[in-house]
């Protein structure tokens, strides 16, 4: 049985909020998104070619530091898998704290930070 945990916010009609999600989709608006993305306030890239955690470096990053976040949420799933070391210390040169969670709290998280207008980025692992 899949469990569809319901999130919902007030925000302005110009910002981009994640309205359910569980392990295998993410809603954004209308948009029911069944492959990895990445999302900010503004912007949503649904072609972010990562089916994994050991996909994720930081060329693989290009499309969310574009967007240039103080905080990247990585979503690694349905379960909670850290990344290489090396990616948290090139992204900490930057001036980008990293921040690596399952994808289902990292939604949560995602959802608390645009409503707080912190300039965060998050790049969301469905397996």
């Amino acid at each position: 049985m899949v469990e569809h945990m319901r999130l919902t916010l007030d925000q302005p009609g110009d910002v981009l909020l994640i309205s359910a999600c569980d392990a295998s989709q993410i809603v954004i608006g209308d948009r029911v998104l069944t492959s990895s993305l990445v999302l900010a306030a503004q912007t949503l890239h649904t072609d972010w070619d990562v089916a994994r955690v050991s996909d994720v470096t930081l060329a693989s990053l290009t499309p969310a530091l574009s967007l240039e976040p103080e905080i990247l949420l990585l979503g690694t799933g349905r379960q909670l898998v850290f990344p290489d070391h090396a990616l948290f210390a090139n992204l900490l040169q930057k001036g980008i704290g990293l921040e690596v969670m399952d994808t289902t709290a990292a939604c949560r998280t995602y959802n608390i930070l645009v409503a707080d207008q912190r300039p965060v980025v998050a790049a969301l692992i469905i397996d």
